[in-house]
């Protein structure tokens, strides 16, 4: 056991013996720690799960995913392919929740139409590249996740290049074109898909796995128009928000093992409605 380890061990003992009932780790304390023995601070944080002592930051979290998930959350890479409407906020749940690697995939900079749902996008941020933005805000949110950035558009040619390493994808893109070559590079790479779209006060969300029918089972591919019913009803700050909170649940509980994922079937919400509806496919 290295001397590091060995120190990171001792001082958790000591958090424990010292505390009453529940044992946890402050921020500070896990920086200090970090920067002491020289380690990640993802590190010091995994470490301390392991022996039962909580890093504060993740408190939340215990009630329903517990030790042993939190743990998978930060041992796990997640790629997001878009990073605006829908991806800005994917990215930012997921950096709370502690997924440990997120490999952020967009080529487009922040325009003024991007203001008024996209986080990330604000006034001082206009003509930057998205994924740059959103790295620095993953690192303003949680110090102990890894980012890497991919200032690309997804194609045919760099698809699996830039996934690899991913145990998830999720698709956060806004042409259906792009979804399904997304789609059919996760198949290649075996991993599954948490796939999201949005159109005025509605959207959908299901998860792929590579033996699915997924998105081929909903369009022609031989058919396909560039953009969905978005470019007819706009995009409402409110609607990438409640779809993404789907697609985070969808990647924690992939990553966890918990609940049951919205597989072979496809949600669908109407939030002007109020209706939500939940369709099996074959």
């Amino acid at each position: 056991m290295s001397t590091e380890k060995q120190s990171l061990e001792q001082t958790l003992q000591e958090i424990r013996e010292r505390s009453k009932g529940q044992a946890f780790l402050s921020l500070q304390e896990s920086h200090e720690l970090a920067q002491k023995l020289g380690i990640p601070l993802r590190q010091v944080e995994i470490t301390a799960l392991k022996a039962q002592v909580a890093p504060e930051r993740y408190r939340r979290n215990l009630g329903t995913i517990g030790f042993e998930g939190q743990v998978k959350l930060l041992e796990s890479t997640v790629a997001v392919v878009g990073a605006g409407g829908l991806g800005g906020w994917v990215i930012e749940g997921l950096a709370r929740m502690g997924v440990g690697h997120l490999i952020l995939i967009d080529g487009d900079r922040f325009q003024e139409n991007n203001l008024n749902r996209q986080l990330g996008c604000t006034e001082k941020t206009l003509g930057r590249l998205k994924v740059e933005c959103l790295a620095e805000r993953v690192r303003q949110v949680n110090g102990a996740v890894q980012v890497t950035s991919h200032p690309a558009w997804l194609t045919k040619e760099n698809a699996t290049a830039l996934l690899q390493g991913a145990q998830v994808a999720v698709d956060a893109l806004d042409t259906l074109p792009a979804r399904l070559l997304l789609e059919e590079a996760t198949k290649q790479l075996g991993i599954p898909l948490v796939h999201g779209s949005i159109g005025g006060y509605m959207g959908q969300v299901m998860t792929i796995f590579p033996e699915d029918p997924g998105l081929h089972g909903l369009y022609d591919a031989e058919n396909l128009p560039e953009r969905g019913i978005e470019v007819e009803l706009g995009n409402p700050a409110a609607t990438p928000m409640m779809i993404s909170s789907w697609q985070i649940q969808e990647v924690v509980k992939l990553l966890t093992g918990k609940g049951q994922l919205l597989r072979r079937c496809i949600l669908m919400m109407d939030a002007e409605s109020g209706e939500i509806t939940k369709v099996q496919l074959s």
